[in-house]
């Protein structure tokens, strides 16, 4: 985050209070403890991070500008409920940056990035079968290595660009935040073995199709779960939220 900050012209070099607040806020709505259509205070937000309403209200600005928030004049400020469009949109564009990452991974992947990849797979299977029992921060780092996982294919590929527009996009962070909202912890045995194998195989199409099933696991149960979330979310009752609140 920092880097991006720094190469996005947001934040100063130095990890300044308006960063700091940004990052707290950010990795709350990640881990759930801000729920989608959660009412953010920003006198709440400015006691609980110990900041004054400035680097709050900028780390607010950012994070509206991410996608992660959204604010009504007079009404107040909200995690982001996704409608519909908005999720298949973001699938959309995961899967097409990720169909494309996963064909440069077979064409330029080496032994050790191959035998790299299948440890990597291995290991995410085994520590999302264990992420149901986990406490929230093991949950965090666990979504946090998956992360790592989809990024590393990328790096494999070799096409910086791609690699960067990934996270820039911010699609697996937003991958993140419906599974979390949609309680989507679980996944199918060797979930992610199958896909490296697919991965560090020698053809590009099987790669492909692999990507695009991963990706698409689960997505409709993710659509029904915003279309509730915005059915009870509705701006009236982030009002009365942030009227218990002392929004401001």
């Amino acid at each position: 985050m920092s880097q991006k900050a720094i190469a996005t012209g947001r934040f100063s070099p130095t990890r300044s209070l308006a960063e700091r607040a940004y990052q707290a806020i950010r990795d709350r709505i990640l881990r759930g403890y801000y729920p989608i259509g959660a009412a953010l205070s920003r006198r709440q937000l400015a006691k609980e991070l110990r900041m004054s309403f400035l680097p709050i209200s900028q780390a607010l600005q950012h994070l509206e500008i991410d996608g992660l928030v959204e604010s009504k004049p007079r009404v107040g400020t909200r995690v982001r409920v996704p409608t519909r469009e908005d999720v298949l949109e973001r699938y959309g564009l995961r899967e097409a940056l990720e169909t494309q990452a996963a064909r440069l991974c077979v064409e330029h992947a080496d032994p050790a990035s191959r035998q790299e990849l299948v440890k990597m797979g291995f290991h995410l299977d085994q520590l999302y079968a264990s992420i149901a029992g986990g406490d929230e921060d093991f949950q965090y780092s666990v979504h946090s290595y998956h992360m790592k996982f989809h990024l590393r294919v990328a790096e494999i590929g070799g096409n910086s660009l791609l690699r960067g527009a990934i996270e820039r996009e911010q699609v697996l962070v937003f991958n993140w935040l419906f599974d979390t909202a949609a309680q989507q912890r679980s996944l199918p045995p060797h979930f992610h073995s199958e896909l490296a194998v697919a991965l560090t195989g020698s053809d590009v199409e099987a790669a492909d199709a692999a990507m695009r099933a991963h990706i698409r696991y689960g997505l409709d149960r993710i659509l029904d779960a915003m279309q509730s979330s915005r059915s009870e979310n509705g701006w009236r009752v982030l009002r009365k939220s942030a009227a218990r609140n002392g929004q401001d």
